[in-house]
């Protein structure tokens, strides 16, 4: 403990070590505090100082950049100018060029106008002539040849895939006029086994542009179903160039089932597809077509018996009926014999009542039914009767 005396009051008191160390960091504060407002402020004094000097050094920078500016705008005003004059003499000279230039153009094209004309004449002419040459050869082709043109385009573009795409089927002319007409061409696919999968049978138009009288698709799609039948192809195809503005026809593949079953009508562009689309969609049948011939092969037997019964029942009822044709001849034969007997029945019949008759009509006859009225038979009658020999 330690007497304090108190240098305003001078009053004594008693402080321990703890108390005094707290008074003492109590100046202590008071001083920092003291000397921290005192910094502060002088701070607060530079701060402002600063300030307005760099305000004062920001103006007078403003000002000398403001004059700058000034003076590069007053720079770039006369460069723009001066551009702007030199871009009107160019200008205006190549206007001069240009008029020029066109001057001397309309001098030459004059001076040339009659070359020209004459080389456009002779272009014309030799295109003229070209064309006319192209329309000779193409009239010189008949209608079967443009035909043969067509099926020639398709059998080519069979012929690029037929190995790769096809390999068991073939493409080829329809030679076979047996039963009156043929189309132009079959396709025929077949699996390993020998199965058909399908058989198209097509036909292929071309028409003469110089004939007048233009063919129709609708022309030929009765005798092309004809020959499908005929020669038992399950589709028909017309590959055609008919109608060759028809906006139908040349939207693609179109199908006449309306018309005649199994039937399509397609342009050139469209042959191989229809081949690949017709066989993939016969693909899906192929294993029923595999079963029913196998059914069929298992049935041989039966099919012979019932063949053989058929050529029997045929036999019979030929014989039969021949039989029964005589039996009604003789039939015939004897009515007519019995009507003849019974007309001579009748005719004998007529005899007899009329001998009879005549039986009766002699029996009634008497000499003096015949001397009635004849004196002269009458006497000679008598004179018989009176001299007997």
């Amino acid at each position: 403990m330690n007497d304090i005396t108190c240098p305003s009051c001078e009053k004594s008191f008693k402080l321990d070590e703890a108390g005094y160390a707290d008074i003492v960091n109590q100046i202590r504060d008071r001083e920092f505090e003291a000397e921290l407002r005192e910094r502060q402020q002088l701070f607060e004094n530079e701060k402002k100082t600063a300030i307005e000097l760099a305000e004062l050094k920001i103006s007078s920078e403003k000002d000398q950049i403001i004059t700058r500016l000034n003076a590069s705008l007053d720079q770039a005003d006369k460069s723009k100018q001066h551009a702007l004059s030199e871009a009107v003499r160019a200008i205006e000279k190549e206007r001069d060029d240009l008029k020029h230039q066109y001057s001397q153009q309309e001098l030459k094209s004059q001076l040339s106008e009659e070359a020209l004309k004459k080389t456009y004449e002779l272009q014309l002419r030799d295109r003229d002539e070209e064309i006319k040459r192209m329309q000779e050869m193409k009239a010189r082709l008949s209608t079967k040849m443009i035909g043969e043109t067509l099926e020639q385009h398709c059998e080519t573009q069979f012929n690029l895939i037929r190995s790769t795409a096809f390999p068991n089927a073939y493409f080829e002319k329809d030679n076979d006029a047996k039963t009156g007409s043929k189309g132009d061409y079959i396709f025929k696919d077949l699996d390993e086994s020998g199965t058909e999968i399908v058989s198209i049978m097509f036909e292929m138009k071309n028409e003469d542009d110089r004939t007048s009288n233009k063919n129709k698709n609708e022309d030929f799609l009765k005798e092309l179903d004809k020959d499908r039948n005929e020669k038992g192809c399950e589709y028909a195809v017309l590959v055609s160039l008919l109608e060759s503005d028809s906006e139908l026809y040349n939207a693609g593949i179109v199908d006449v089932f309306h018309r005649y079953p199994k039937m399509y009508v397609i342009r050139p562009q469209f042959f191989i597809p229809i081949i690949t689309l017709l066989r993939n969609a016969a693909l899906n049948a192929l294993k029923y077509k595999a079963e029913l011939a196998l059914i069929k092969a298992q049935s041989i037997d039966v099919t012979k018996f019932e063949s053989e019964l058929d050529a029997f029942k045929t036999a019979f009822g030929r014989n039969y009926e021949l039989a029964s044709k005589h039996f009604q001849t003789a039939i015939a034969e004897i009515d007519k014999s019995i009507d003849h007997l019974q007309k001579t029945k009748d005719a004998l019949l007529g005899t007899d009542r009329n001998l009879r008759l005549a039986n009766d009509k002699a029996q009634e006859v008497t000499i003096k039914k015949l001397t009635r009225g004849n004196s002269t038979m009458k006497e000679k009658f008598a004179q018989l009767t009176r001299d007997p020999e």
